[in-house]
């Protein structure tokens, strides 16, 4: 066990008859209890400060572990977010690829639609034709007939008959 001042301090010595001067040790020994003291307090205050930056530095080691850990989790977080969205942009791609190919074939179809419907009424369109072109024939036919001179030699007969009439 170390001494302490206090022990220093009540040393006492055997004496000699030749012996050391008492003042001289006494005030020696004042000395060495000043000193001691002074080192005493030194080493407690050292002793405080080492205790505090220990308090510090685990304070510091348990901040690093936190933000290690928020680190780890912001990683975790972020590959989670980043493969998150992979999977929808897989799944949006899927359902315009899905989309494109509906509208694809709706227009295909409505093509086709058209097309008939075209067809049909060209179709219409020549028996159109074909029965004007008949009607017309036959008009011509009509109109190049005997029958027709018949019809205006009898409208001017009747003509004249009702002008004969009228100046009666």
């Amino acid at each position: 066990m170390p001494l302490s001042p206090l022990d220093i301090h009540n040393k006492e010595f055997s004496r000699n008859f030749r012996g050391y001067n008492e003042d001289e040790v006494n005030d020696f020994l004042d000395q060495i209890i000043k000193d001691y003291e002074m080192i005493l307090r030194e080493n407690k205050q050292m002793r405080k400060e080492i205790e505090e930056l220990n308090e510090r530095i685990e304070h510091f080691n348990s901040i690093e572990d936190s933000l290690n850990k928020s680190l780890i989790v912001a990683q975790e977080t972020a590959e989670e977010l980043k493969q998150n969205a992979q999977k929808e942009a897989k799944l949006i791609i899927k359902e315009a690829e899905k989309n494109a190919d509906r509208i694809i074939n709706e227009a295909l179809e409505e093509s086709r639609k058209i097309q008939i419907a075209s067809e049909e009424v060209r179709k219409q369109a020549k028996v159109f034709r074909t029965r004007l072109k008949m009607l017309i024939e036959a008009q011509l036919d009509m109109l190049n007939s005997d029958d027709w001179e018949e019809f205006l030699q009898m409208m001017n007969e009747n003509e004249e008959e009702t002008t004969q009439e009228e100046s009666l």
